[in-house]
């Protein structure tokens, strides 16, 4: 089986409706990364997502839902997240809220709280007003893997494991959304780090935000099984956003020992290097972005990774980003996929 890749259209969107509807799965576009969607409301369509990515039963799923009239549906909006969905959505914010009764114990990890977000992107905003449906969409690759940001991806992935997949070009973002828990509002905690900052959430609830460090699961690697404890949100292991090929983080990347290492090491830079004599050096040598931004480095960063790990190299070793906020995000994500173990 090879997934069907479908531009969007009118008729395409019908379809993929009623496949979602019927209880199957689609590949989705959103700004962030590529989703892996199923109707968020039927516990056998969320049970072929997490067969289909071999995803551990802890590790919950994010509900995504056109409105914050659909995201009241699915769990109980105090004033803190209808603030935050003023100010941010549709966008890259998801919120972990007590839950509506209507969402079934698998998306949750059996937990009382629901992860839900309006997203942005207009093809997949198209496609929920299509099935009239909130659907739980986690990124659309094998479980730990790097993230999918472009329909290929997807279909290298997970091609020979789903049916259909929605082609909405390259996200918009690259990395995933920003989770914060809302359930106490008056503690709110960054969960993940994503586009939006913890400054920018403390300055909308007007309190101060806390972030939450990752922590390792054990054991969990087991399909729709129960292998640890229970997740409050998705992607919050220690080890995630992996590639296959061992990635080691360094400070700074010396243009001598690049052109020292022997053809097996690829090198991860965070801006073009200034040394001439790197470019001669060809695929093994690669940056996130021309002069350092970090929001084209987040844009690119699973990309680059993706390439870096089908080059057939021993070992990556990419440079650390710099501590201030606007690099959060992008540091989480490396981080983690450096991270040993799983």
């Amino acid at each position: 089986m090879t997934a069907i890749l479908h531009r969007p259209s009118r008729t395409a969107l019908r379809r993929l409706a009623g496949v979602l509807r019927r209880g199957g799965l689609v590949a989705v576009p959103t700004e962030t990364v590529y989703g892996l969607a199923a109707n968020a409301l039927d516990t056998q369509a969320c049970e072929r997502i997490f067969a289909a990515k071999d995803r551990p039963a802890e590790d919950p799923l994010i509900v995504h839902v056109a409105s914050v009239t659909a995201a009241a549906t699915v769990a109980e909006l105090n004033p803190a997240a209808r603030e935050l969905a003023r100010a941010f959505w549709p966008g890259p914010l998801t919120m972990v809220l007590p839950k509506k009764r209507v969402v079934p114990a698998i998306v949750t990890a059996g937990l009382d709280s629901v992860a839900v977000r309006v997203p942005r992107h207009p093809v997949f905003r198209d496609l929920l007003r299509e099935c009239g449906l909130p659907l739980a969409a986690p990124s659309a690759n094998p479980f730990g893997y790097v993230s999918p940001t472009r329909p290929e991806h997807v279909q290298r992935g997970l091609g020979d494991r789903i049916e259909h997949i929605l082609d909405g070009g390259p996200c918009e973002v690259g990395l995933e959304s920003t989770i914060v828990d809302l359930r106490n509002p008056a503690r709110p905690c960054v969960l993940r780090p994503g586009a939006i900052s913890a400054e920018a959430i403390a300055q909308v609830l007007g309190v101060a935000v806390t972030a939450r460090r990752a922590r390792v699961l054990p054991g969990a690697r087991r399909s729709g099984k129960k292998t640890g404890k229970a997740q409050r949100a998705p992607g919050l292991l220690a080890r995630h956003y992996s590639p296959g090929t061992r990635l080691r983080l360094v400070a700074r990347i010396e243009p001598a020992e690049v052109l020292a290492a022997g053809r097996r090491v690829a090198y991860l830079f965070l801006s073009r290097p200034k040394d001439p004599r790197l470019a001669a050096l060809g695929n093994r040598v690669a940056w996130l972005s021309e002069s350092g931004d970090p929001a084209e480095a987040g844009r690119n960063v699973y990309s680059r990774l993706r390439t870096l790990d089908e080059g057939g190299y021993r070992e990556i070793i990419a440079e650390r980003v710099p501590g201030e906020s606007a690099f959060a995000a992008l540091a989480d994500r490396l981080g983690r996929a450096a991270a040993r173990g799983r």
